[in-house]
């Protein structure tokens, strides 16, 4: 996917508040929350998006530790939904 068209999808609503159900090219399906951190501009700009996956979602939202996130490529994306 195109990062216009992942920003489409991504809402104030879902912005590190609901998780996504991303699907990929050639690895398995996960849901992840998207995170809007200090550097959300410059990773959107290149089509990349740092994510919590559900393993590590309830310890970054006590603890908003950037080392529980990971950043994947949006051109591996090939859809979203809401978990």
């Amino acid at each position: 996917m195109t990062n216009e068209q992942i920003e489409k999808f991504l809402t104030a609503e879902t912005l590190a508040k609901r998780p996504i159900r991303m699907s990929f090219k050639t690895r398995n399906t996960i849901t992840a929350l998207f995170l809007n951190g200090n550097d959300f501009n410059d990773l959107k700009q290149k089509n990349f998006w740092r994510v919590v996956t559900e393993t590590n979602m309830e310890s970054w939202k006590k603890s908003q530790d950037n080392n529980l996130t990971r950043i994947f490529n949006g051109a591996e994306i090939t859809k979203l939904t809401l978990a």
